[in-house]
């Protein structure tokens, strides 16, 4: 009891800042949502435009997205018994519906729990359950898969799919009296600190997370990217992200409406629609990540042929961006990344490169320190690098990045042990090391060097595998690398190279590889052990699985195990193997 006491405390106190806080201009989602949808400006400028992978095209006005959002509130509200702090599990891949949903259970107060629909089963029982969700609407596919758990799920009270189940989601389109949100008594409209979403962690070391976001975290983080991006009525962000994750949701869902502009909605990633939706539908902005600058890069298309004056650059963050990436994807394209930081607990961006940077200081930031810098703190966010003591380090010194301000979560959903450890000090303890510089105003820049439990730890020195990315990835043969540690019993951690090649290049050797790495790394960093494969487990987000990948090749490495790895004497570049 004591301990959940002192965890609770130090989540208070990760919602302070160190400057003034933001006074939003609401009292609850509904409040805001009534605003956007019944101000005159908008009633007929375009909210949404959902594109299929046919170009199917449905588009939504805001009074026509708020009409449509209404009649979801009216059919909640009367035939599933949906009030203020139900848990809603939402297992809809992108659509018009699925935003509609989770608007109207924002206005209804209730709380949003996204699934992935590529889940496991084990693992989606696991979220429905832990969530104690009460309702879940599915798409027909996945309709019998969850009925077969029902009997697992005492809170499930309704399950909606589209065209299937105990309720035809397409009824609530077409419910004859909207509700309008301005309608809704101030109780049953709910509160800035009133849960909004719980959004489920990767979970690879252990069962998932739920992280519990409020409204004021929402609203509070669209507000300060929209602003910190100069978003402004009419402006037009694109959607290729999955929107059961937050970034998807936050920054081209919800900032769009918050800035008054228009959101773009894919219904996934395709490469060769990248370009010539940007053109057709006046993109100003897509948010992606790293995974997609380099599917685009290998694309080579040729965009000369599309008139994109209206586009500024992409927004890129929720994965490791290596340098060499937004070097190539900055000279092929001449379009800006905007690379910024954030992660689930702190809503989504915490953190981005100032935009009025000019072109030599934004490519001396991204391209002239070991790893691209992540920016500054965007409003109502603090940043600091502290040590494990929790003390700040000093400037060019390693420690762990540490958030507060009013976008940290209010902790993790029934994990009082997961709370005392990532919240202390009055921060939000990361997980991920990283450092800052200072330019020449005295502004901290930060920087992120890599997941410290990705961290490898070879003879007790702490080595970055991002470094190593890198250098694995420059060599021209290499469609995909990236660093992988295994068991080594002279230096407790050793490092291997793992690789998925172009299919339209030469297959270099291990030892071309290892000399290719060893012309950039030090003998420490260099890997030992190279291997050659055909896929890399990402997650849906498209950050690549390190530590289950490990876990994938530990019979590969199994043989290493006892091996110590030294270098010629001659200090030629390849390593020997000598048993022992």
């Amino acid at each position: 009891m004591l301990d959940t006491i002192h965890g609770n405390l130090h989540i208070k106190q990760a919602h302070q800042i160190r400057r003034p806080q933001l006074q939003l201009p609401f009292s609850s989602f509904a409040e805001f949502f009534h605003q956007r949808v019944t101000d005159r400006e908008l009633l007929h400028d375009k909210y949404l435009t959902y594109l299929d992978d046919t170009r199917m095209v449905r588009t939504y006005t805001y009074g026509e997205f708020g009409d449509v959002v209404g009649r979801i509130v009216t059919f909640m509200r009367e035939h599933l018994g949906i009030h203020r702090g139900d848990r809603i599990a939402i297992l809809l891949f992108n659509h018009d519906y699925t935003v509609a949903i989770y608007f109207a259970a924002w206005v209804l107060g209730a709380v949003v729990v996204p699934i992935d629909i590529n889940e496991s089963d084990n693992r989606r029982l696991y979220i429905l359950e832990h969530s104690e969700s009460c309702v879940a609407f599915c798409w027909e596919t996945e309709y019998d898969a969850i009925q077969d758990i029902r009997n697992q799920l005492p809170n499930l009270r309704h399950l909606v799919s589209l065209g299937n189940g105990t309720v035809p989601l397409l009824e609530m389109m077409g419910h004859p009296r909207p509700a309008r949100p301005k309608s809704l008594k101030p109780a049953e409209q709910g509160g800035l600190s009133d849960e909004a979403l719980i959004v489920y962690t990767s979970g690879t070391t252990g069962p998932p997370k739920g992280v519990v976001l409020t409204v004021e975290n929402l609203l509070v983080d669209a507000h300060g990217i929209a602003r910190w991006h100069s978003l402004e009525k009419g402006h037009c962000l694109m959607c290729v992200l999955p929107i059961h994750h937050v970034n998807g949701i936050v920054v081209t869902l919800l900032t769009p409406m918050y800035g008054k502009g228009t959101s773009v909605l894919n219904r996934r990633f395709r490469q060769s629609q990248f370009w010539s939706r940007v053109q057709d539908e006046g993109v100003n902005c897509v948010s992606v990540v790293p995974t997609i600058l380099e599917f685009l890069l290998e694309g080579a298309t040729d965009i000369s042929k599309y008139c994109l004056d209206h586009f500024r650059g992409v927004i890129c963050g929720a994965g490791p961006l290596l340098k060499d990436t937004a070097s190539r994807f900055e000279q092929q394209f001449q379009f800006p990344i905007r690379h910024g930081y954030g992660l689930s607990e702190t809503t989504c961006y915490s953190s981005f490169l100032p935009i009025d940077l000019s072109k030599q200081e934004h490519s001396h930031w991204l391209e002239d320190f070991d790893y691209p810098s992540i920016g500054v703190p965007i409003p109502y966010n603090d940043m600091d690098i502290l040590n494990p003591q929790g003390q700040p380090v000093a400037e060019g010194e390693k420690g762990e990045i540490c958030i507060s301000g009013q976008t940290v979560c209010s902790g993790y959903l029934k994990r009082p042990d997961a709370n005392q450890e990532s919240f202390q000090w009055g921060w939000f303890r990361s997980g991920d090391e990283g450092f800052f510089m200072r330019d020449e105003t005295g502004r901290p820049f930060y920087f992120i060097s890599g997941r410290m439990k990705e961290l490898i730890i070879r003879g007790g020195v702490n080595i970055s595998p991002l470094e190593i990315d890198e250098v694995i990835r420059s060599h021209p043969s290499v469609k995909f690398g990236m660093a992988v540690s295994f068991d080594n019993r002279f230096y407790g951690e050793e490092i291997a190279g793992y690789l998925v090649l172009k299919e339209d290049q030469p297959k270099p050797s291990e030892n071309e590889m290892v000399t290719w790495c060893r012309k950039a790394l030090p003998f420490t960093k260099c890997p030992k052990v190279i291997v050659f494969g055909e896929e890399v487990p990402f997650t849906t987000t498209g950050k690549p699985k390190r530590l289950e990948l490990k876990s994938r090749l530990s019979p590969v490495f199994a043989p290493y195990r006892d091996i110590q790895f030294k270098s010629f004497p001659d200090g030629s570049p390849q390593p020997q193997r000598v048993g022992t």
